[in-house]
């Protein structure tokens, strides 16, 4: 036993002030650097949530309403403009219709002009032959004026059928030269339409899949942050457990400086500050190991940032640029430019479809009044010349030649009915035709023009607004990449902090010696003193070293025992 308590003494001296100095500077740079580290790690915290608050409104923005259904309409309007020339041939085949009616119109009025003529010439040969018999010549003159009646409203009927063919004819040129222009650059604009919003479709998609793994990677690092977080709880541990030293070296003067203290000799007061020596350096050298292998971890947590870091700037790289999105609907623009050209003149089509199918049934509605006019016609006809026969009937031989002009007359103002049925009958298709036509419009390709700028408007807004979300998801993203590897530093406590707290441990050890002193002839003093600094532990940690150091507590008598107040006191420690 005198020989460890030789080899105890041989500890190395240093001074008091050194190891206080040592103590205190290790506390304080723990509190700063865990001060710090929260403080980076908050940091972060706040990157993070404003980067997953910006990958929340790019995603709101993504997925709003008037973005996807802009897309949408845009691949129906397209789907219309395939549909152009299948009814522009419709078109076409309608205006043919009409023509045919008109033309076969054409061929009854032609019979009525004709039949008109024999009825004006029968009418001058009834003048010329009574022309030496009084009461016929106010007959003959008045049946001339229904037959240039008659006469002027076939011209007319006739007329409008002009007019009607002659739209006819510029309209179906028109068509032809529409359907024309549209096989030279429609199929390859419908394609570039259709390519560049199945392109702005597919980019949205992507957009979504690198944002939800953006999205996924931030949160990961928001879980490490809140687990290296709670993991700071070291700091706080490592810096009480120094002060737990610093307070047994307190509790240790306080007695030495005390009445009792000063009632021991030398070899006394060297064995108890031994034993704390060895006390304490056990503490700090279990502190210190307790301390590395939470700081390992913390450090290995933190180590994943840098690689998490790269990969929300990797897929940060892979989304589309400020001024990407408006760059391709500026593409699709120039596209719906060329379509809008295509388009106008299809509508022009329309709306000259329109004004024929108007007027070819106003046109219809008008002639059929000029039908029951020149009906009128003939039967005022028919009834002169059919009392002229009577008159003619009574004068015997000398209204004779008269009687068979008249005759002549009737017959042929009957056949002015002929043709009147056969035009009734034509226009009435000719109503129909027109009346089937105007009911059978594609509303879904009316206006055009308006839907496609519709479309374009809404989806360069919406390409507007993503390219703003984008710009700040980029900034957040990079402003939390930063912070990250700004961090590693900082959250590397192993690095400095962990070199100085085995520095601590190395130097109280030393001063301790290979073996503690054996005071057990001092259990009065030491037994009070060794109670009061287990009564200063907080963590089981401490008071298992505690016993691996003292297994049994120095005997003491009762009245020795004093509670120790749990404050830090200086760590003042001289040698007596």
């Amino acid at each position: 036993m005198r020989n460890r308590t030789a080899s105890a003494l041989r500890a190395v001296q240093m001074p008091a002030t050194d190891v206080s100095f040592t103590l205190e500077a290790a506390r304080s740079q723990v509190e700063k650097r865990f001060l710090e580290g929260g403080a980076a790690l908050f940091s972060i915290q706040e990157a993070l949530n404003k980067l997953l608050a910006s990958l929340e409104h790019a995603t709101k923005a993504r997925e709003s309403e008037s973005g996807s259904n802009a897309a949408e309409d845009l691949l129906q309007t397209v789907n219309t403009l395939q549909k152009l020339p299948d009814m522009e041939m419709t078109r076409q085949q309608h205006f043919a219709v009409l023509s045919d009616t008109g033309e076969k119109l054409r061929t009854h009025v032609s019979d009525m002009q004709e039949t008109m003529r024999y009825l004006r010439t029968f009418a001058i040969t009834v003048k010329i032959t009574g022309a030496g018999v009084p009461e016929f010549a106010g007959f003959a003159q008045e049946i001339l004026e229904r037959i240039h009646s008659g006469t002027d409203e076939v011209n007319s009927f006739g007329n409008q059928l002009n007019a009607l063919e002659k739209d006819l004819r510029l309209a179906m040129a028109s068509g032809t030269a529409t359907s024309k222009a549209y096989d030279a650059t429609a199929p390859r604009v419908i394609d570039a339409l259709e390519r560049d919003a199945k392109t702005i479709n597919a980019h949205r998609k992507d957009l979504a899949t690198i944002a939800s793994q953006v999205g996924a990677i931030a949160k990961s690092i928001q879980d490490k942050v809140t687990t290296t977080l709670s993991a700071l709880h070291i700091g706080d541990l490592t810096r009480q457990r120094i002060e737990h030293v610093e307070a047994s070296f307190a509790l240790l003067q306080k007695l030495l400086d005390g009445d009792d203290g000063r009632k021991l000799s030398a070899d006394a007061r060297q064995r108890l500050e031994n034993v704390v020596h060895h006390l304490t350096a056990a503490q700090m050298r279990a502190a210190a190991e307790d301390f590395g292998r939470s700081a390992h971890d913390i450090v290995k947590t933190i180590a994943s940032f840098s690689e998490d870091t790269q990969e929300i700037l990797r897929l940060q790289d892979e989304m589309p640029h400020t001024g990407a999105v408006s760059k391709l609907t500026q593409t699709l623009r120039e596209s719906m430019s060329i379509a809008l050209d295509i388009v106008k003149q299809v509508e022009m089509g329309h709306v000259r479809a329109d004004g024929i199918n108007r007027s070819t049934l106003n046109t219809a509605s008008s002639l059929l009044k000029s039908v029951e006019t020149i009906r009128v016609v003939k039967t005022d006809i028919h009834y002169m010349a059919l009392n002229t026969n009577l008159r003619c009937s009574k004068m015997g031989e000398a209204g004779r030649s008269i009687n068979v002009v008249t005759a002549e007359l009737r017959i042929f103002a009957a056949k002015l009915d002929d043709s009147a049925d056969a035009i009734v009958i034509g226009l009435k298709a000719l109503e129909e035709t027109a009346g089937n036509a105007a009911s059978s419009k594609d509303e879904n390709a009316h206006r055009l023009d308006e839907r496609l700028n519709a479309a374009a408007d809404n989806i360069r807004t919406d390409a507007d607004v993503m390219d703003g979300e984008l710009k700040v998801l980029s900034e957040h993203g990079r402003e939390a990449a930063t912070k990250m590897s700004l961090s590693l530093g900082q959250l590397d406590f192993q690095h400095g902090l962990g070199e100085t707290l085995t520095e601590c441990a190395d130097a109280l050890n030393d001063m301790a010696g290979p073996y503690p002193a054996d005071v057990s002839d001092l259990g009065d003093i030491f037994g009070p003193l060794e109670a009061r600094i287990f009564s200063l532990y907080t963590a089981s940690r401490e008071r298992e070293v505690h016993r691996n150091i003292l297994p049994a507590p120095i005997a003491a008598s009762p009245a020795a025992l004093k509670p120790a107040k749990k404050t830090r006191a200086a760590p003042v420690l001289r040698r007596a």
